[in-house]
């Protein structure tokens, strides 16, 4: 799709590829491999020869669908659609880095992307140096050494916390780095990186690009040089794809992303507003709020402040846990970006691998809360965590 059209437009219309019987809704080719009239046409189709699917494992009209849709509205030149987020996350890292390669990362991340720069890399001889991504001193200094990769994310999950983009690309690339940003909180309406300098911007398809809790995926998005070379061969052999299905109900949910993101950023800013005016709230934060240590970053670089609200109450776990064991509306999951309002412990669940003095180093206590703000009823949300807070 050209750039002359906008992004509502790309989100409906944005890789729309129809057959022969011009369906209106995009179709789904649940198909697992692709017939030949001869062995010449297999045997050119493998050797790249001939434009063609080959496997649903190399590629598949459905994904290939919304994987350009994707790239439409991220502005990116190509994208590979993976299975989940985090198969996007180590994929990109694995098919760049070597035994004696440097990353530099922010600590505030995921625990799993925590996991794969902390546990898994180190055993291959690749060094991961940890940096608090709001501090730009420290990136510089750790930016003075050359790097293959900077990896971060912005707002960073679950604290909110926000990375310079500009200024870490730019010291990034001096350093001789490629930057990957994970995407996820902000998502491709509030947030595009790639204008900011990144390189790379990876995205769990599973959290607001579905946004209704029904399917696996993730998404990596580049320039076409860095997918069909350093990427694409390693995804075909190490088969992080995506299964047609999973891609057929991702490219519908993009018709209604913006209206859906738009509709729950907007809740999580009312919300956080009230929240903000609790006397039983230690911490609350929110980027939207002037009260965010990094506000005026995220004005810059944010179009708005995502459906995500992280608090902490004073005292500890047992009282988060009673918080959450209150709620009726509210559900309590690990998932986030859904179209319901869901609410965790991260402490407990999401980072319950990272050790506690790493949880500490990223800003994580005993008593905090993640909210994922979904389409509910505003009054509805608050008279639930109202009495779910009375509990305390």
């Amino acid at each position: 799709m050209t750039d002359e059209y906008r992004r509502d437009t790309k989100l409906v219309r944005g890789g729309l590829a129809r057959t022969s019987f011009q369906e209106t809704s995009e179709a789904l080719f649940l198909n697992s491999g692709y017939v030949y009239d001869n062995a010449e046409e297999a045997a050119a189709a493998f050797a790249g020869e001939a434009d063609r699917y080959v496997y649903s494992r190399y590629g598949n009209p459905t994904v290939t669908m919304l994987q350009d849709r994707l790239a439409a509205l991220e502005g990116a030149e190509a994208c590979l659609a993976t299975g989940t987020g985090m198969a996007g996350v180590f994929a990109a890292l694995a098919c760049q880095l070597d035994t004696g390669d440097r990353v530099v990362a922010s600590r505030a991340l995921f625990g799993a992307c925590y996991a794969i720069l902390h546990d898994i890399l180190p055993r291959w001889g690749i060094t991961t140096e940890f940096v608090d991504g709001t501090d730009l001193d420290q990136w510089r200094a750790a930016l003075s050494t050359p790097a293959k990769v900077v990896f971060f994310e912005s707002p960073s999950n679950p604290m909110l916390d926000l990375v310079d983009i500009e200024a870490v690309a730019e010291m990034a690339h001096a350093a001789g780095a490629t930057v990957i940003i994970d995407n996820v909180f902000a998502t491709p309406i509030a947030q595009h990186p790639l204008t900011l300098g990144a390189d790379i911007v990876i995205y769990s398809a599973t959290k607001h690009i579905d946004g209704q809790g029904r399917v696996l995926g993730g998404a990596v998005l580049a320039s076409e040089t860095f997918i069909k070379e350093r990427m694409l061969k390693f995804y075909r052999q190490t088969g992080p794809s995506i299964s047609p299905f999973n891609a057929w109900v991702l490219v519908k949910s993009l018709e209604t992303l913006s209206l859906r993101v738009e509709r729950q950023a907007a809740s999580a800013l009312e919300l956080a507003r009230w929240l903000e005016s609790r006397t039983d709230i230690a911490d609350l934060r929110y980027p939207g709020l002037a009260s965010h240590p990094q506000h005026a970053l995220a004005k810059r670089q944010m179009s708005n402040g995502g459906s995500l609200v992280a608090f902490t109450l004073a005292s500890g776990t047992e009282s988060a846990f009673r918080v959450l064991n209150s709620l009726q509306l509210i559900d309590i999951s690990n998932n986030l970006g859904d179209s319901k309002t869901l609410a965790c412990h991260p402490g407990s669940t999401t980072h319950s691998s990272v050790s506690a003095d790493d949880r500490a180093a990223m800003g994580i206590a005993d008593g905090s809360i993640r909210l994922s703000i979904g389409l509910e009823d505003m009054e509805d949300l608050k008279t639930d965590l109202d009495r779910a807070l009375a509990a305390i």
